[in-house]
């Protein structure tokens, strides 16, 4: 790494550290006190509370680092051109580009970091949060009803299979009295009741079974057998995609989708068993595309704040705070409308969650090259 490298990262990860702080100081404080009465009420020790804190941290930084990186960068960068220190670069003949490559690394890097929160723990931190918050009130988090889903139904379109359980246990994806139907390509319908079913290498096993076979014939009588154990390594159906399926199947209308906390994963897996259209699928693929784009906003930041900060001239730095407030409002009124617009399907998917990004990304280029 060149000196002026270093030189310019340092200049960025001082306030970098001092904005995401003070971010974390103010929401932590902000919520303590609205929260208060709720963690008193629940009994909760001081301990918990921090931990509690530590779960949410995550679903925290999805939405400040951003906003820490575009104010630090605004920053910096106005600072350094006060001193004309990015003249004296510039007219060694250093580009805006090259200057900029660090910033854009560090971007990138914080990216790749908000990538793997949003998809590996934010999904969870709210149960977990919830869980904590709960800890102390009986018939909650330590009931194990919590771990049961009752009356489970759905249809695996892909396989044609249509799936019925009086109850599912999610941790250990154990079924009780499941039934499940399907008919083959020939025509023969085919139906299974069982006591239990669990999911052992790779496939399901169910005991306890009676198995109606429905020949195709019109009028024909259906056979009936009995066995103590059957392995259906046909069934193709994972307890990865019924778990996705009992998350989505709770979310009926767009302020349930805004809140839900989906994995692309989970996504995938509900999709991978709906594959018709249905009344959801504009919801979920704005929700897929809108985690996809949502970490690259940090790389999109240091694009826009590159004309802003960069701009010759000796000008105060709080034009880089209002700078950041404003850009920050933009991006935020117009992806919020996107997706909205996206998840009631008058904007394809794509376009609802990624416009922002390329609109934000684009000026930035525009304005970059334009500078003198």
């Amino acid at each position: 790494m060149r000196l002026l490298d270093r030189y310019l990262l340092r200049e960025l990860l001082i306030p970098f550290g001092y904005c995401l702080t003070g971010f974390f100081i103010f929401w932590v404080t902000f919520d303590l006190f609205s929260d208060l009465g709720k963690f008193q009420s629940n009994k909760l020790k001081g301990t918990e509370v921090a931990q509690y804190y530590v779960v949410r941290t995550p679903e925290l930084l999805m939405v400040v680092l951003p906003v820490a990186l575009l104010l630090a960068l605004l920053y910096a960068l106005t600072n350094l051109s006060r001193h004309h220190e990015l003249t004296a670069i510039r007219a060694a003949g250093v580009s805006i580009w090259r200057m900029a490559l660090p910033y854009l690394a560090f971007g990138f890097l914080l990216s790749v970091l908000l990538f793997a929160l949003n998809e590996l723990w934010v999904p969870e931190s709210g149960q977990m949060a919830e869980d904590i918050l709960n800890k102390h009130i009986t018939g909650q988090t330590n009931s194990p009803a919590k771990d049961w889903e009752k009356n489970l139904g759905f249809i695996n379109t892909r396989e044609n299979r249509k799936w019925f359980i009086v109850a599912y246990h999610v941790p250990s994806a154990s079924m009780y009295r499941p039934h499940v139907e399907w008919t083959l390509a020939t025509g023969t319908r085919y139906a299974i009741s069982s006591e239990w079913a669990h999911y052992q290498d790779g496939h399901w096993v169910f005991t306890n079974v009676q198995q109606q076979i429905f020949p195709a014939i019109k009028g024909a009588f259906p056979a009936l057998n009995e066995t103590n154990v059957l392995s259906m390594v046909e069934f193709s159906e994972t307890p990865e995609e019924i778990q996705s399926e009992i998350k989505v199947s709770k979310i009926n209308n767009l302020r349930e989708v805004k809140k839900a906390q989906l994995s692309i994963q989970e996504i995938l897996n509900y999709k991978s068993l709906h594959a018709e259209d249905s009344t959801k699928n504009s919801m979920l693929d704005t929700k897929l595309h809108g985690r996809l784009a949502a970490p690259w906003t940090c790389l999109v930041v240091v694009i826009l704040a590159l004309p802003f900060g960069a701009a010759t001239g000796r000008r105060n730095v709080y034009v880089g705070v209002a700078s950041s407030i404003l850009i920050c409002f933009c991006y935020f009124v117009l992806n919020q409308l996107g997706l909205a617009l996206g998840s009631g399907g008058y904007l394809p998917p794509i376009v609802a969650a990624w416009f922002p990004l390329v609109f934000f990304a684009g000026t930035g280029i525009l304005l970059t090259v334009r500078m003198r």
